[in-house]
């Protein structure tokens, strides 16, 4: 299915915009997706969601990208994922939708608990994907996630100089990236992303934004004092497989969300750490029952 590409003003961050992708034009009968990517990736993340003609009939899908991501630009030389929830909801209003379900995967994940703490009256309810919900911490560290200060240090140390206008993203940060999300590409898969992160981090400006992106998932402020106050209904989704996040941490995390209308962990098996990209049919037909049960 094709897409339809969007650039938004949210003039209220220093003139910034927001890259949007629909799936088709918006239907407002019908309760709107919202999706936010994972670390470095693109709305190219959700190619599953946009062609599955199912999950289009019942829903509008809506891809923003963060701040330094895709098409998505900062007016500010900093940003964090406060910054991200803010223009999303900013996006929203300017598109005139009221009302959203939010689904994120990894960092998506954590940007989309932030936009429902920020806006509950807007937020209709969670889908987190393979996220955690804490600082890159000892304590997730152990319960069997990664070392995300050991994956993210040495990559912010490389990007901290500035460079020429021909510099483009190293083919292995995105091996790494993807080495850990997904197992690993195939050799069509690694051609199409190696396309898109050289086009997304190219020159001075793409290594900044690059590492910017870097700092913000290895520095990040956790959530735990603040989720007694998410009060929509969460689905959250963990694949079995993922190497990043365990499921032990979702395990503990879920039981934060005491005031939530329905706080709900579903595990999949075989599912990888970018889960609607490894296993898509389980995640889209998740969502829209889910969707359907809440709207």
């Amino acid at each position: 299915m094709s897409t339809i590409e969007h650039t938004i003003d949210v003039p209220h961050l220093g003139g910034s915009v927001i890259g949007a992708t629909f799936g088709r034009p918006y239907d407002p009968e019908l309760p709107t997706l919202v999706m936010i990517n994972s670390y470095t990736t693109s709305a190219d993340l959700y190619r599953p969601q946009f062609a599955d003609p199912a999950l289009n009939g019942v829903v509008n899908l809506l891809a923003l990208e963060p701040f330094g991501h895709g098409r998505t630009r900062a007016g500010y030389e900093h940003f964090t994922y406060w910054d991200s929830a803010t223009a999303n909801l900013q996006a929203l209003a300017a598109l005139g939708i009221s009302e959203a379900f939010v689904l994120g995967t990894s960092q998506g994940g954590w940007i989309a608990v932030r936009m429902a703490l920020m806006a509950p009256q807007v937020v209709k309810g969670l889908i987190p994907l393979g996220t955690s919900l804490d600082t890159e911490s000892q304590r997730t560290r152990d319960l069997g996630c990664w070392d995300g200060p050991g994956f993210c240090t040495p990559f912010i140390d490389a990007f901290a100089d500035s460079v020429d206008s021909d510099w483009v993203v190293p083919d292995q940060f995105v091996d790494d990236t993807f080495d850990a999300a997904l197992g690993g590409l195939t050799h069509d898969e690694r051609k199409f992303w190696l396309t898109t992160y050289r086009r997304n981090y190219a020159g001075d400006a793409g290594r900044h934004r690059l590492r910017l992106c870097t700092i913000n998932l290895r520095d990040r402020d956790g959530l735990h004092g603040r989720l007694d106050e998410v009060r929509p209904p969460v689905l959250w989704l963990h694949g079995t497989a993922d190497q990043v996040y365990s499921i032990a941490n979702a395990e503990e995390e879920i039981k934060l969300l005491t005031r939530s209308a329905d706080a709900h962990l579903e595990v999949i098996d075989g599912g990888h750490h970018f889960l609607s990209a490894s296993k898509p049919d389980q995640v889209n037909a998740a969502a829209a029952k889910f969707i359907a049960r809440w709207a």
